[in-house]
C-alpha cells in the first residue's frame, strides 16, 4: 500500500520549508494541515517556553482500535542549519541539494515516512493500534523537545524515533553523555617585572591534562578535552583557564570513575594553595542525555522482527555513540528504538537521501503497525 512517489514527492514537500532549531513553526503549521485531512487530532504542548524554539512539540493522535495500547511515533522537526534556498535534485534513487550543503534528510525523511504510512493505512483500511506521533523541536541543539515534552499527554508504552541512517540497522543501545567545565585559578603578575610573583594557570591546566587519558577511553567510553581558553596577554601570567569537554559511556559507572579521575588529578595539581588561597581549582558537570537499552526480547523488538520477516528483511541491531530523541523517551517510560530512514553524511555540506531505504523502512513501519493492529502483541 505504500506509494514511493508519494513518498518522495512529500519529502520534497518538506525538504522546501526551512526548519532549523527553534524556527520549526511553519513545518509544524504544514503538518497540522496534513495530519487534520488524515483525520489526526493536532494539538502543541507548552514545551516553548523552556526550548527557546517559536512553537512548541506538535502532537498527532491518529484513532485506531480502542482494545490496544496505542504506539509512539517520532521524528524531530529542526535541522542542524537553515536550509532556506535548498533545491533537491533525484539522480540515480539519490535525493541532494543541487546547490550544495543539507538537503534535510534529517530528519524531514523521517517526517515523510509518518505522513506516507498515515495515508497508506487510510487507503488500506487497516486494522491498527491508535497512533501517538510526536514531532519534536530543538533535537539538534540539545533534544530540548524532548527534554521539555510534557508525557503526561501521552498513553503509549512504546514506540519508534524516526532518525538514523539504514533502515536494516535498528539502534536498540546508546551512551549516557555528561558535559563537563573546569576552572583553574593561579595568580597574575607582570611577566617581565615580577614573573616569580605569578601562578600560571596555563601550565597548571597543561600539567593537569598530561596526566589524563583522552579520546577512547575503551570500546564503550570516550573523554575529550574540546576547549580550553586562558591568558589576557602575552606580558601577563595567566590568572585564569577555562577547559570545557565531555565523557560519554555506555557504563554509568565509568562515566563516575573518570569523572573522579579528572577532578583528582587536578586537584593534586592545584595543591597544597598558597596563603591567598592560589592555585585554587573548580569542577562542574550537567547531563547531555542519559543512556538507553532495549532488550531484544522487549515486544517493540519482537513486534518489529515480525515485521522484517513479513518483508524477508534481515535486521541487525546496532549502537549508536550519540544522543536523540530516543534516549529522553526512554528515560521517561516509552520504550522505543531507532529506525533508519536512507538519510547519510547527515550534519554535512554531502548529505543525501537514498530514496529506496526510505521506501523500505516505510513498508517496515506499515508492517510493523499493520501487525500490532492484527494483535501480534495481545497474549495468546
Amino acid at each position: 500500500m505504500i506509494d514511493p512517489e508519494r513518498l518522495k514527492l512529500e519529502f520534497l514537500t518538506l525538504a522546501g520549508i526551512d526548519s532549523p532549531s527553534t524556527r520549526e513553526r511553519d513545518l509544524a503549521q504544514h503538518l497540522i494541515s496534513v495530519f487534520e485531512a488524515l483525520g489526526g487530532e493536532c494539538f502543541f504542548d507548552h514545551s516553548a517556553v523552556y526550548s527557546r524554539s517559536n512553537t512548541g512539540n506538535l502532537i498527532v493522535r491518529i484513532p485506531g482500535r480502542s482494545d490496544l495500547e496505542p504506539l509512539l511515533l517520532s521524528a524531530h522537526l529542526d535541522t542542524v542549519e537553515p536550509t532556506p534556498e535548498v533545491q533537491p535534485v533525484e539522480e540515480a534513487g539519490i535525493i541532494r541539494n543541487e546547490k550544495g550543503g543539507l538537503v534535510g534528510a534529517d530528519d524531514k525523511s523521517g517526517i515523510a515516512v509518518i505522513i506516507e504510512l498515515v495515508r497508506a493505512l487510510r487507503d488500506s483500511g487497516a486494522s491498527h493500534p491508535p497512533l501517538e506521533l510526536v514531532f519534536t523541536t530543538c533535537e539538534e541543539i540539545g533534544l530540548f523537545g524532548a527534554r521539555y515534552l510534557d508525557y503526561r499527554l501521552l498513553r503509549a508504552k512504546m514506540g519508534y524515533i524516526l532518525d538514523s541512517e539504514d533502515p536494516r540497522k535498528v539502534i536498540v543501545k546508546a551512551p549516557e553523555a555528561i558535559k563537563f567545565r573546569l576552572k583553574v585559578l593561579g595568580r597574575a603578575a607582570h611577566t617581565g617585572l615580577e614573573p616569580e610573583k605569578g601562578l600560571s594557570a596555563i601550565k597548571l591546566a597543561a600539567e593537569a591534562l598530561a596526566r589524563l587519558p583522552n579520546g577512547r577511553i575503551d570500546e564503550e567510553t570516550t573523554l575529550n578535552f574540546g576547549t580550553i581558553k586562558g591568558g589576557k596577554a602575552t606580558n601577563i601570567v595567566p590568572e585564569e583557564v577555562l577547559i570545557e569537554g565531555e565523557i560519554r559511556s555506555h557504563d554509568t559507572a565509568k562515566i563516575d570513575s573518570l569523572w573522579e579521575r579528572i577532578n583528582e588529578t587536578f586537584r593534586e595539581v592545584c595543591s597544597p594553595p598558597e596563603p591567598d588561597g592560589r592555585p585554587a581549582f573548580s569542577a562542574h558537570r550537567e547531563e547531555m542525555f542519559p543512556r538507553f537499552r532495549v532488550d531484544p526480547e522487549h515486544p517493540v523488538l519482537r513486534l518489529l522482527s515480525r515485521a522484517a520477516s513479513r518483508l524477508g528483511m534481515d535486521l541487525e541491531y546496532a549502537k549508536s555513540e550519540g544522543g536523540s530523541d530516543a534516549n529522553i523517551f526512554n528515560r521517561n517510560g516509552i520504550t522505543c528504538v531507532i529506525l533508519g530512514t536512507g538519510m547519510r553524511r547527515v550534519h554535512s555540506p554531502e548529505e543525501y537521501l537514498v530514496v529506496e531505504d526510505m521506501v523500505l523502512c516505510t513498508k517496515l513501519l506499515y508492517e510493523v503497525v499493520v501487525s500490532a493492529g492484527e494483535g501480534a502483541l495481545q497474549p495468546d
